[in-house]
Parts: structure tokens; sequence; C-alpha cells
């Protein structure tokens, strides 16, 4: 069995992840591979085996969420409104929440001093999140169930506005009440739907 289909392998490279995020939150990117490794319960050399450096595992934490937010995509591309919908509750929770803005001021902070780990977070984040949202959009597109247009551009336009609230969420506006939140998300995909309805 290759290391890449062993259950155990896999448990610790989840656990791995799952313990930088929660040290990368508390600390900061000076978190330690060791007390990484130590909240993992694995040893060091495991870290090792499944991520070349802390670069790298800090941008694996940024792959996993957007993942997380893209499943939301899931489903019949038919029923896009609900589809996107979805998406943007994700993405707002992800982004936006108080673990967003914690990751989003760490990487702010040290992007000076590590200019690829920048680089690295906003490929395997963002960017791999706008390049999917694009390829949905090229298929709605191509359908018919949305107007014919650049669709990476489409895919900017929309996480563009999901996310402008994390501007206030940075200076200190709490979180909008949870009717409030769903009401501003529909209003924003509304929004983009109309922007980019089919032309009859």
């Amino acid at each position: 069995m290759s290391q890449a289909e062993d259950p155990v392998s896999l448990d610790s490279r989840q656990r791995l992840i799952k313990a930088a995020a929660e040290a990368f939150m508390e600390v900061g990117y000076r978190a330690s591979i060791d007390s990484i490794a130590a909240r993992a319960g694995v040893a060091r050399q495991t870290l090792y085996n499944h991520f070349r450096s802390k670069t790298d595992l800090f941008s694996e934490v940024a792959h996993v969420a957007a993942g997380d937010i893209l499943v939301s995509l899931d489903g019949n591309a038919g029923d896009i409104r609900d589809s996107l919908l979805r998406f943007g509750a994700a993405l707002r929770q992800r982004m936006i929440g108080d673990e967003g803005l914690a990751m989003f001021r760490i990487l702010s902070a040290e992007m000076p001093r590590f200019p690829d780990l920048g680089q690295a977070f906003f490929s395997k984040g963002s960017g791999q999140m706008v390049r999917q949202l694009a390829k949905y959009f090229a298929r709605a597109m191509s359908d018919g169930t949305l107007r014919k247009d650049a669709p990476l551009f489409a895919a900017e336009m929309l996480l563009s506005m999901l996310s402008y609230d994390r501007t206030r969420r940075l200076f200190g506006a709490p979180m909008l009440a949870a009717a409030k939140e769903k009401e501003r998300i529909a209003e924003i995909v509304d929004c983009f739907l109309r922007a980019f309805s089919p032309e009859r």
C-alpha cells in the first residue's frame, strides 16, 4: 500500500493540518514545527514526511479551507442560485469569521519577511478558489444558465462582492446577526445573477 493510500498516513496528515491551523491562529507564524508536531501527536520527522517546510504546511491550511468552501458548489449547475447561496455562506463563514480574520492578520504581518509565504497561501487558497469558481461559471455560461462573458472576471467579481465585509470586520465591527447575514448573501448573489443573466 502506498503512502497516499495508507489510512494511518492520511490520518497523520489531517491531524497535522488541524494542529497547524490551531497553532498559527494562537501564536502566529512563529509557531514552531516541534510544537505543531507535538500538538498533532506525531514526531517531527513525520511532519517533514508530509510537508517540506512550514510554508508548505501553512499554505496547505489555506488549500484545505478553500476545498471545504468549494464543496458547496457541488450538485446541479442548473440550480445556480442555491449553489451560490451555499458557496457565499461557506466563504463568508471562513473568510470574515474570527478564524479567517486571524489568519489574514497573521499573513499580513508575515508577508514582508516571508514573501514566498503569501504567494503560496494565495495560490492554494484564494487562487485555487477563483480558478475553480471560474470553471463552474464557464460551464454555466456554456449551458446558457449565465450570460456568456469572461468566467474568470465573473469569479473575481463575485468573490470581491462577498468578501467586502472583511474590511468592516477588520476594523472591529461585529458579525451580522444570522438573519441579516443570510439576507446580505442573498442580496449579493441576486445582484450578481442579474448582472450575468442570460440574454433573451
